[in-house]
């Protein structure tokens, strides 16, 4: 198991508007959460470190599939955009970027993801229980997930990189609707006339002409 800081993730939804509204300032990632203390305690028991990049892991094959991707050893290149992946259950998920595909429906609201990790986060969102909370602003949220992504706001950080492009986005999903730009991917199709759309809030404007 690898302990380190790194940048939060939150699987959710974001559309185009909402990115660049909102100034930023860097401050440390915090869990309100108890499992945070069994995490911090195994802290500093990793037993493999990498000596290109410093990185350290609990388990060896953890650690072995790390460094593939130092010697670029039997990993696996994306056709579309040239990111390497060392599974693939990993490059199968990754190409659903560059398709559009979301085979994971949810069976209470009819919304579809990406990845089943994403469809089980979202769908505690019904439950109506809000576990998890942001130290910073009080916001709380349904999984661990969501509030570490939302921790990234308060953050500033802009992980995800376009590769087609030079332009970075702090949400994942942000990212995903901006390289349709670059694919010509329109997962979204009107059923009165089968125009599409790269993105569920154009599809909802043109359907006002409709109505």
């Amino acid at each position: 198991m690898e302990i380190e800081e790194e940048p939060c993730r939150i699987k959710e939804e974001e559309t185009e508007e909402s990115i660049g509204k909102m100034e930023f300032r860097e401050e440390p990632c915090r869990i309100k959460n108890e499992d945070q203390e069994q995490i911090d305690g195994n802290a500093g028991k990793a037993s493999f470190s990498c000596s290109e990049c410093g990185k350290t892991y609990k388990n060896k094959s953890t650690f072995r599939v790390h460094m593939r991707f130092h010697t670029r050893e039997r990993l696996l290149t994306c056709t579309e955009c040239g990111k390497y992946f060392a599974e693939r259950r990993k490059l199968d998920r990754h190409m659903r970027i560059h398709t559009g595909e979301k085979p994971y429906t949810c069976s209470q609201c009819g919304k579809s993801f990406t990845s089943k990790s994403t469809l089980i986060d979202h769908q505690l969102s019904h439950s109506g229980v809000k576990a998890f909370s942001c130290d910073q602003c009080e916001k709380t949220f349904a999984s661990a997930a969501y509030l570490r992504k939302h921790l990234k706001v308060h953050a500033g950080l802009k992980p995800h990189c376009c590769t087609f492009c030079e332009k970075s986005f702090s949400r994942l999903e942000t990212l995903q609707i901006h390289q349709r730009i670059h694919t010509g991917v329109r997962p979204y199709t009107c059923s009165d006339c089968e125009r599409s759309f790269s993105t569920s809030a154009n599809l909802k404007t043109h359907r006002r002409t409709h109505t």
